[in-house]
């Protein structure tokens, strides 16, 4: 199945339902996402944390309908925070926020967005966390970017995602180098047109090299979000000619793809930070997990068919 079929899917109500009503579906979800509750997530992050790994916490929600909904999101991300400080999980942890789940898209959309996560970065400050936008279709980039800086004004440390196969990436990133920028480097996992984004995988790889340079070679924190082992070590080779220690960059991967490398890369003494989704509302991220490799998708098919 193409790549752009299954991130079509992501946003079919239809399919949804079909995918989502099926029992087997739960088991094979888990691999990619550590639960449905507050419980679950807490009890991920215990183990990940006691194995020396770092995390962020995205609480799974898009296509808000309504404020309730949005402000339901907000409270899910303060309630998590307080279950961190209850745990004494505070300290190697954030939590990543999609601008979406916070009211983006609603009329008056950016200011709601913004209330709400400002709600949730002062939260997270409070206990010594911070937080990352994570960033979502090239439609948003504009909206995203004008909320971070806002954000910015109270909360200097947060962060943001910004996805290598834009071409406007490069030129976003010369205004995010700045001493204590922190930056998600990702290669992308949405359906973009040609004219915004680069579409072979060649093209996309050279460009998130040419971003993470400009990253390396500036005055930010750099924060590698990538799961292809040239890319790892073309991020520890920029790193050591920039003079960059361990700990001034961190490498980031999704919860349960290449569980062995990342206990690698933290056993070694890199900051290696895992991102941890968890929620009810896992449809829409885990068919953007299955376009991104077709190893997963076989996976999928695989644990399908053989239960």
């Amino acid at each position: 199945m193409p790549n752009a079929l299954l991130l079509a899917s992501a946003r079919s109500e239809k399919l949804r339902d079909l995918i989502t009503a099926v029992p087997v579906t739960r088991g094979v979800v888990d691999r990619f996402v550590a639960g449905e509750n507050l419980e679950a997530a807490v009890r991920a992050v215990r183990e990940l944390t006691g194995d020396g790994l770092k995390v962020t916490l995205d609480h799974l929600g898009e296509d808000t309908t309504d404020r309730a909904q949005a402000d339901a999101t907000r409270d899910a991300y303060l309630a998590l925070f307080a279950a961190f400080a209850e745990h004494g999980l505070t300290e190697d942890a954030e939590a990543s926020v999609k601008l979406s789940a916070v009211g983006q898209f609603l009329p008056g959309g950016e200011a709601i967005a913004l209330d709400n996560a400002r709600a949730i970065a002062a939260a997270a400050e409070r206990l010594g966390m911070t937080i990352t936008l994570d960033m979502e279709d090239h439609t948003t980039v504009d909206s995203t970017l004008g909320i971070l800086a806002e954000l910015r004004r109270d909360f200097p440390r947060t962060g943001v995602a910004i996805q290598a196969m834009l071409r406007r990436t490069e030129g976003d990133l010369k205004d995010l180098t700045g001493e204590g920028s922190r930056v998600r480097l990702v290669k992308g996992a949405y359906a973009e047109p040609a004219s915004v984004a680069f579409q072979s995988r060649h093209d996309v790889d050279k460009a998130y090299v040419r971003a993470l340079r400009i990253l390396m070679e500036g005055d930010g924190h750099p924060m590698v979000g990538s799961h292809d082992p040239r890319i790892i070590e073309i991020a520890l080779d920029l790193a050591h000619r920039n003079g960059r220690e361990p700990g001034g960059y961190e490498f980031q991967m999704l919860y349960g793809i290449r569980a062995a490398e990342q206990r690698r890369l933290a056993a070694e003494g890199q900051a290696m930070r895992v991102y941890v989704p968890y929620g009810g509302d896992w449809y829409g991220y885990f068919m953007r997990r299955l376009a991104e490799r077709p190893a997963n998708l076989v996976f999928f098919l695989r644990s399908f068919l053989n239960r």
